[in-house]
This record gives structure tokens, C-alpha cells and sequence, in this order.
């Protein structure tokens, strides 16, 4: 026998050998092999990439980023990362609608690996703050349904939709500018919503097609992925290849939904009514939905299709398992007894669903188990304030254990002053936060003392050609309107 069949031999039976001993994951590669598709495989194996771990989500309003928000929160506590949570008198968001700054960041939060609570982009700011390392990611929303839900759920605070007679999206998007003021405070959520959360200029007229390519190019240039609401499981696989991670780590159960009473549908005309007055944003979408599917039809359609499956498939067998065999009823939140899961309403006119635990959910689950079924489903404004708990009892425990020079150096606010690494950063073994995350979701709330608020609309962004700092910001240098606190 050949020496070229003896080594073939000997790795077809490693092989083998490989894929029975990670029996959980023997379904996946096997599929993989027949299919032609890049191998799935689990973690940790020799020379297999390793999972990335530094992750800049920009959470988007209104685009399901509140469950991408929660699958990075599990993600980062699975794997004892650090995510960068928000100062407290900014509540559970970087001070939005104000540019952010590392100053909105909790020290006890630094240096992170990943940070996903809502924000209005500053790229600049990120660079200083986040790992050379880092993979930028943002997820869009089709402008019809995306307008339809921020018409909804900030009907109540944004003064440009309370002053509509009778709540009338149609009355609204006749006479757009009769209600629409563009300096005044929440003005982000009455058009192109996007293109502001990702430092754009609002406002910028739809004839400058200069500014629109120019921005649709630096969006490009800084996100490595950008998702798309409508094809989350698609984007999920695109996410999941892109950082090396394995089937667990994108799970997830949809979070921060509304009732089908608290929707309206669209009549004809409206959608093309929605996507001229927010011609931005329907630029964004329409630019990165033909990239995403680019990009999985580089991947393989076949490929993608059962990584869908057996994600959707893994999906409700832990949902089973969390709820008893059966899968969750959505719930109001005046019907959930746990006051952690009960999500946060917008308002009277608005239902926001969440789910319950099954009271005997304790019967032979491991305490390891029901925290996993817990985290899944606990809504944002008490899972930031959770992970901030847990993050500043580590933080607090690692300071007390360092020498005094050391422990004076983690007092600084960030390391934009010292080199980066591109090396997986960290967090140091971390304590008890201060105190409670205050939920000040959309209405106005507190911000930090001191912290100056600009106004204005106007983006800094040049057109490409007469870019030459590539690491200043998207959007502008002085921030955006007032200060408010919002949930998504």
C-alpha cells in the first residue's frame, strides 16, 4: 500500500475519531460534508480558529437589536468578557441622542470586549475605547414597518407625532413638515431614524445624492457586518461565520415585541410615502439587504438554509426545555409575576409582550440551567442593570487584590492615551454596582452633570474624495438635540 493511501487513511479515521467524540455536534458536520459547506464545528479544537470576542454592536431602534442585545450580554458572561455599560445618570443607554463619548461609559466596565446598549455612533470615540481587534456590526429594518413601530412606540414623546390630530400616521405623512421640527428634542424618531443612530445627518436633503453615497461608503468602510431584521436567522449565520462561534452562541428568543393590536398595518401608497420622507434610510436598507445577500449567496443558498434549520431547531429545543416541554406564551406584562421579566411600556396605547418562567422550573434544573432559561428572556432596562451588578463585583474584587500603583492606574477613565493590543482584552476578575440602574426607557430622564449637549443636525461627513482622516467619526462632532433617555 501506497504511502499517499496509508495518510489518507490515517486522517479519514482522525477524522472520525474527532467527530464522534464531539457526538453533539456529529449531525452538523456530517450534513456539512454532504452538503459541500464549511464545517461546523465546536470549540475549543486543535487549529481551529478561535472565537472573536471584541464586538461593537450599534443597537438601532426598532430593529429587533434588542435581541441581538441579549445574545451578547449571554455571550459576554458565558465566556467572562467585559461589556461596557452605560454611567448611571445615563440609565441603561450612552446618553442618547447625544454623541457618544467614553465619558458616558461605567468605569467599572473597562477596558470591554463588547458594547451593544443604544448609542449614536461615534467612530472616533469607539476607536479610543474599543480593541484594535474589534468587528463593528449593525442590523437595519425595511423604513415601511421600521416608521410603522417608531410611530407607535414614541407616539407619546416625541413632540413631532403627539402633535398629530388623532394619532394619524396618514395625517402625518401628508403634511410631514407641519409637525415635524427637526432641532427639537426626540426629533431622531420622526425621520431617518438610522441614519442618525449611525451619525448621519438627518435632515440632509434627498437631492444630495454626494453626501448620501459618500455616507452609504464610510458605513461600509466601519461595519464588518450589517444585518438585516428581516432575515435574522440569515444574518445570524452570516454573524456566527464571520466571528467563529458556534450554534449556542447565536440563540435566542424574540424580545420586545408588540401585540398585533398595537400594529397597525399599512394602507397602499404608504410605504412609498414612508421611504421618500425617510430617503436616507431607505438608501441604508436598500444598499446593505442586496449586500447581505451577497454575502450569503457567497456562503452557499444550501448552506445557509441548514444553518437556519438546525438553528430554529436548537432554538425550540431549548425553549421546550426552559418552558416545560411546550413552547412560551407571549404575555403581557401585567400577567408576568416575575418583576425581572416584566418588559417596560411605552405606554396606554402601546402592549409590549415578554414571557413567564414556569413556577416548578427548578425541578431538576441545575441552578446553572435556570439562570441560562432566566437570561434568555429578561428585557433590557434589568439585564443591564444585572450585568452591571455582577460586572462591578468583579471589578471591585480585582481592585482590592492589585498593588497600589496598579489599582491607581484602573482608575482612569479609558486607555485612549496608552497602546492598543490587538490581543483579546479582558476584563480583570471584577464587584456589587453602586446601585440600581434607573429604567428611564423613552421618556426624558437625568443626565450626567457636566456633560455638555450640543444641537444641530449637521454632519461632519465629506464626500469620499475629501475625506483624509479616516478616523474621525460618522456624523457630527457637536452631538445631537437634547438629551433623552429611551428604550427601544
Amino acid at each position: 500500500m501506497s504511502q499517499k493511501k496509508i495518510f489518507l487513511i490515517f486522517v479519514a479515521i482522525s477524522t472520525v475519531s474527532l467527530l464522534l467524540h464531539h457526538g453533539g455536534h456529529l449531525s452538523w458536520t456530517i450534513e456539512a460534508f454532504h452538503l459541500g459547506c464549511p464545517a461546523l464545528r465546536p470549540h475549543p479544537a486543535p487549529g481551529l480558529k478561535p472565537k472573536h470576542t471584541n464586538v461593537a454592536f450599534l443597537k438601532t431602534h426598532k430593529t429587533a437589536s434588542t435581541t441581538m442585545q441579549n445574545l451578547l450580554f449571554r455571550f459576554a458572561e458565558r465566556n467572562n468578557l467585559t461589556v461596557a455599560l452605560p454611567v448611571q445618570a445615563c440609565s441603561h443607554q450612552f446618553c442618547y441622542p447625544r454623541s457618544f463619548t467614553s465619558h458616558f461609559v461605567h468605569p467599572h466596565t473597562l477596558p470591554p470586549n463588547i458594547i451593544t446598549s443604544h448609542m449614536r455612533f461615534n467612530k472616533a470615540e469607539l476607536l479610543r475605547l474599543m480593541p484594535n481587534d474589534t468587528m463593528y456590526i449593525t442590523i437595519l429594518r425595511e423604513p415601511g414597518s421600521m416608521f410603522e413601530s417608531l410611530f407607535s412606540y414614541y407616539n407619546q414623546y416625541c413632540q413631532s407625532f403627539k402633535r398629530v390630530p388623532n394619532g394619524s400616521l396618514e395625517a402625518f405623512l401628508q403634511e410631514p413638515w407641519r409637525y415635524y421640527r427637526p432641532d427639537e428634542k426626540d426629533s431622531m424618531y420622526a425621520r431617518n431614524t438610522l441614519t442618525f443612530d449611525l451619525g448621519g445627518d438627518k435632515d440632509r436633503p434627498a437631492t444630495d445624492v454626494v453626501y448620501a453615497r459618500a455616507f452609504l461608503a464610510e458605513v461600509e468602510r466601519v461595519f464588518s457586518l450589517v444585518m438585516i431584521a428581516e432575515y435574522f436567522d440569515e444574518s445570524l449565520v452570516l454573524l456566527r461565520h464571520l466571528l467563529s462561534w458556534d450554534l449556542e452562541d447565536i440563540l435566542y428568543v424574540k424580545l420586545n415585541m408588540r401585540t398585533p393590536s398595537s400594529k397597525r398595518s399599512l394602507t397602499p401608497g404608504l410605504p412609498s410615502e414612508i421611504r421618500a420622507w425617510n430617503s436616507l434610510d431607505a438608501r441604508l436598507y436598500d444598499h446593505f439587504n442586496a449586500s447581505l445577500w451577497r454575502k450569503l449567496s457567497a456562503l452557499g443558498p444550501a448552506c445557509v438554509a441548514r444553518e437556519v434549520r438546525l438553528l430554529q431547531q436548537a432554538q425550540e429545543r431549548l425553549m421546550r426545555s426552559c418552558f416545560g416541554g411546550r413552547m412560551p406564551l407571549l404575555r403581557s406584562a401585567a400577567q408576568i409575576k416575575n418583576k425581572d421579566l416584566r418588559p417596560w411600556q411605552p405606554s396606554g396605547k402601546v402592549d409590549i409582550v415578554g414571557y413567564d418562567l414556569p413556577v416548578n422550573l427548578s425541578r431538576g434544573f441545575s441552578s446553572q440551567a435556570q439562570e441560562l432559561c432566566l437570561k434568555l428572556i429578561m428585557p433590557e432596562v434589568q439585564y443591564t442593570r444585572v450585568l452591571l451588578r455582577s460586572q462591578s463585583l468583579r471589578y471591585r474584587r480585582g481592585y482590592q487584590l492589585r498593588p497600589p500603583q496598579q489599582s491607581h492606574s484602573l482608575q482612569q477613565p479609558i486607555r485612549a492615551v496608552l497602546p492598543r493590543h490587538s490581543q483579546v482584552h479582558r476584563s480583570q476578575p471584577p464587584p456589587v454596582a453602586p446601585g440600581p440602574v434607573a429604567p428611564g426607557p423613552a421618556a426624558p430622564g437625568a443626565v450626567a452633570p457636566g456633560l455638555a449637549t450640543g444641537t444641530g443636525s449637521t454632519s461632519t461627513l465629506k464626500p469620499a474624495a475629501e475625506t483624509q482622516d479616516r478616523t474621525t467619526k460618522l456624523g457630527p462632532k457637536s452631538s445631537q438635540t437634547q438629551a433623552s433617555q429611551t428604550k427601544k
